[in-house]
């Protein structure tokens, strides 16, 4: 098997400080947690960010100073932007990471459930992140919540409305309202990828590390942090995504996989630093 690609969600969208006072809101805070991501082996940091007072933005030079920020301490990461920013942001304001020229973004792939709300990603606004990514040479991660999302990102890249291969999907499993997280629906998904396309699993809540335990043994790769997951374990809140990192990288050493370093996480996913 290839060597396992971890990625970090460090802060998402929703998730505050009440529920874990970890999760990272300033500048400094949300470097703190980037790094202690890397250092404990995630390749890739998925990134959104927060004003001071913790309310989720897309500003562009918001985006820039975080990005800057953790460069300085984590050159070799590699960035993935977020493009879903928060319910009820408008696809333009949702795009702004984009004029930052990242080596790749996340692209949702169809509207669905999300928990109480409704998050919404039509076809138009699928087609118009994807001029923009293809325009900007950026590489998207696929975003996919629920099956019908998989084959709706088939067919627009093959009408050549999406970047196409190879295809770096992401299955989000157990929102809910969504996709539930089991492993038999997780095989089904990954049976209908291309053959040369490369996956993540994100497992929320109490599914994260039963999720990364399957795609660590299947082959594929691995999404965790307080943007899905805020505990350890049962009742025990995690003090950093740097010890969620640390426990997926424990179960895939006892499972017999190596941990990928940003280098070769880069060439695994066709990717070229910029």
């Amino acid at each position: 098997m290839e060597k396992l690609i971890i990625t970090a969600a460090i802060c998402g969208a929703e998730v505050t400080k009440e529920q874990n006072p970890a999760v990272p809101y300033t500048v400094e805070e949300i470097v703190r947690e980037a790094k202690s991501a890397v250092d404990a082996g995630a390749a890739i940091v998925h990134l959104h960010v927060r004003e001071d007072d913790g309310t989720p933005t897309q500003g562009k030079e918001r985006f820039k100073v975080c990005i800057d920020a953790i460069r300085k301490v984590c050159p070799d990461v590699i960035l993935i932007p977020s493009t879903g920013g928060a319910v009820g942001m408008t696809a333009e304001e949702r795009l702004q990471p984009t004029e930052l020229m990242p080596e790749m973004a996340t692209l949702d792939c169809g509207t669905c459930n999300f928990g109480d709300d409704v998050f919404e990603n039509t076809m138009p606004m699928m087609r118009a992140f994807g001029k923009r990514m293809i325009e900007n040479n950026i590489k998207p991660e696929y975003e996919c919540f629920e099956m019908g999302h998989l084959d709706t990102a088939l067919t627009l890249v093959k009408k050549g409305f999406l970047p196409g291969h190879p295809m770096q999907i992401n299955f989000v499993l157990g929102v809910p309202g969504c996709t539930p997280a089991t492993v038999p629906d997780l095989c089904w998904l990954v049976n209908r990828i291309p053959a040369n396309a490369t996956w993540t699993v994100t497992g929320v809540g109490r599914n994260a590390f039963p999720m990364a335990a399957a795609a660590i043994a299947m082959g594929g790769n691995v999404r965790v942090g307080f943007e899905d997951n805020l505990y350890l374990s049962k009742g025990v809140l995690a003090k950093s995504n740097g010890e969620l990192v640390e426990k997926v990288v424990r179960l895939a050493k006892e499972l017999g996989r190596e941990i990928a370093t940003s280098v070769e996480a880069r060439e695994i996913l066709s990717l070229k630093k910029r």
